[in-house]
């Protein structure tokens, strides 16, 4: 099912329990306009609400690039005056939270350059895997830019401090493969294996209980907040609820009975 949008620069669609986001601007290697982080919102409230996704997967149009960062040729219309960049600011931050606030398992499918911004966007992801030609990297120190500390806080806590170090002070591009050593990336696959790959890694998750998955994954995303602000009774009371369901019934009659499961999240 494909989900009927207001921009041409994003696509989305249902699949066999998995929701595909695509970044569509390959001329300016899936560059990020203002009105496709608009769309991000509107995929990913419809991707959380639709009991039919249990996984999404966000990738780039084309073979050169995932995401490339903010769209240059945007700024003198939409960065040019402080009213402007105010909405700018505005509707990234709405696009970034809905990020946050999706429950469902999100996998970044990689090809090409994922560099700066695309690096950034790849990171909301809770998995990620790239094609052997991915390149990563932040060159915020080539270009004199100023890079805040809640994207330096995501990457340290994924990487370490001594590899997010050389990532911003060098600012240069990382091979996929120097990816996968450092932890940036989940693993690296074949280019031409890569769509393949992902496909099998999110029917994987899809096929689980969708309770426990959520709350597996809210658990993992608790510990990117200070230990001071972290919810954890929510997180118990999620637990809890993985308990009480009837997956729970199910998983356990399926495993003495030695058959696949069929999990309805409830």
């Amino acid at each position: 099912m494909q989900l009927d949008l207001s921009t041409p620069y994003m696509l989305a669609r249902i699949d066999d329990g998995v929701g595909w986001m695509t970044f569509n601007n390959p001329d300016r290697r899936n560059a990020m306009k203002m009105e496709m982080n608009q769309a991000i919102v509107d995929i990913l409230g419809e991707f959380d609400r639709n009991d039919d996704v249990r996984v999404v997967v966000m990738t780039g149009a084309g073979d050169k690039a995932f995401v490339s960062g903010a769209d240059i040729s945007e700024f003198e219309t939409h960065r040019s005056t402080p009213e402007g960049r105010a909405e700018f600011d505005r509707i990234s931050a709405d696009a970034a939270r809905a990020f946050t606030e999706l429950s469902k398992p999100l996998i970044a499918m990689i090809r090409g350059f994922c560099m700066g911004g695309g690096l950034a966007t790849a990171l909301q992801a809770d998995l990620r895997v790239s094609a052997q030609d991915g390149q990563f990297g932040i060159p915020a120190a080539r270009l004199g830019l100023g890079y805040g500390f809640a994207g330096i806080d995501k990457l340290t806590h994924i990487v370490g401090p001594t590899m997010a170090a050389e990532i911003m002070l060098t600012a240069r591009r990382f091979s996929a493969e120097e990816a996968h050593q450092m932890g940036l990336i989940n693993r690296v696959v074949p280019s031409d294996e890569l769509e393949a790959a992902v496909a099998e890694l999110a029917g994987t998750i899809a096929a689980n209980a969708p309770l426990t998955v959520k709350a597996a994954k809210a658990c993992v995303r608790e510990t990117f907040v200070d230990p001071e602000r972290r919810d954890l009774d929510r997180l118990a009371e999620m637990v809890e609820t993985c308990f009480l369901s009837r997956d729970y019934q199910e998983g356990r009659s399926a495993f003495m009975e030695k058959r696949t499961a069929k999990f309805e999240g409830r």
